[in-house]
């Protein structure tokens, strides 16, 4: 159980970021707001964590990732990986076993001393932190500048960018619907607006109910659920095909939700990680809100 919770806590805990433009095809400004010049493509990367290594994958650098943490398990490739530890504690010895010359950190999540002795050791260092569609879109340009890959890169930002404006478009003058997205059962624990689940669930029209809450995965009381009275819960459980959570709502048939029976899964996959596969999952969110608003 704890495991599990780790796992999505890794996936969903990034924090937010200011966009970044390239300084050049050499050297970009990195999530941390430095900048990082390489003499030459990188050849031999890490990947200090799953939603970086998916990253560094779509930006057309996949066959030069030589390392991963622990949970990097897409594409499938990825799992092949030699593992350098876990996004919380790196193995620093079989990290630096590897000779990378560039290390991709996630700027929210990573052990700040560990990260900073890699720059001691001489290994140059990538802070990511995406958190938005654009933020997505521009780490994947961030990185093939550093891998020497930039046209995969830019094709990938660029469908990526093109697949957000037709979801907009078609979703712009959608009826609201009030959401509770539930990302862990016990405790009881959910995410705020500037989470990029809450974003992709307002571009589909959906309303947070927990928006304003400070932190970005914030614990809530189930009362506090049953008198927000969503017509909606999401949840990604513990699995890909893990809807189990669910069940602990039918046992509140006052709930709207439950009433109409808009208790809907997602596959956690597709969304707990910002990586170019959210705009997926952003179509099967919007997808059960329509669901929700044709049961009225």
């Amino acid at each position: 159980m704890l495991r599990g919770l780790a796992t999505v806590l890794l996936a969903l805990g990034s924090g937010g970021a200011a966009p970044m433009a390239l300084a050049s095809t050499a050297c970009v400004i990195d999530d941390a707001g430095q900048q990082l010049c390489l003499e030459q493509p990188a050849q031999r990367i890490v990947a200090l964590s799953p939603s970086v290594t998916e990253l560094l994958f779509a930006a057309g650098a996949g066959e030069r990732v030589v390392g991963a943490v622990s949970f990097s398990d897409y594409p499938p490739e990825a799992e092949e990986l030699p593992r350098i530890g876990s996004y919380d504690r790196l193995d620093l010895e079989a990290l630096l076993a590897l000779a990378p010359d560039l290390a991709v950190a996630w700027a929210g999540g990573n052990p700040r001393e560990q990260v900073e002795r890699l720059g001691e050791l001489g290994i140059p260092v990538f802070h990511a932190d995406a958190s938005t569609f654009e933020t997505i879109a521009t780490t994947l340009e961030r990185l093939g500048a550093l891998a020497g890959t930039e046209e995969a890169a830019h094709r990938a930002a660029e469908t990526l960018r093109q697949d957000v404006i037709e979801l907009t478009e078609h979703y712009r003058d959608v009826e609201p619907v009030e959401v509770f997205y539930e990302v862990w059962e016990s405790p009881l624990m959910t995410i705020n607006g500037e989470h990029w689940i809450s974003r992709s669930l307002a571009l589909c029209g959906g309303v947070n109910l927990f928006s304003e809450q400070p932190p970005l995965v914030p614990r809530v009381a189930e009362e506090a659920v049953l008198a927000a009275d969503p017509e909606v819960i999401i949840t990604g459980g513990m699995g890909k095909a893990d809807s189990t959570w669910l069940d602990a709502w039918r046992r509140y048939p006052q709930m709207s939700a439950v009433q109409r029976d808009n208790l809907f899964f997602i596959n956690p996959d597709l969304v707990q990680r910002a990586t170019p596969r959210l705009v997926e999952g952003t179509r099967a969110l919007c997808r059960q809100l329509e669901t929700a608003r044709a049961r009225r």
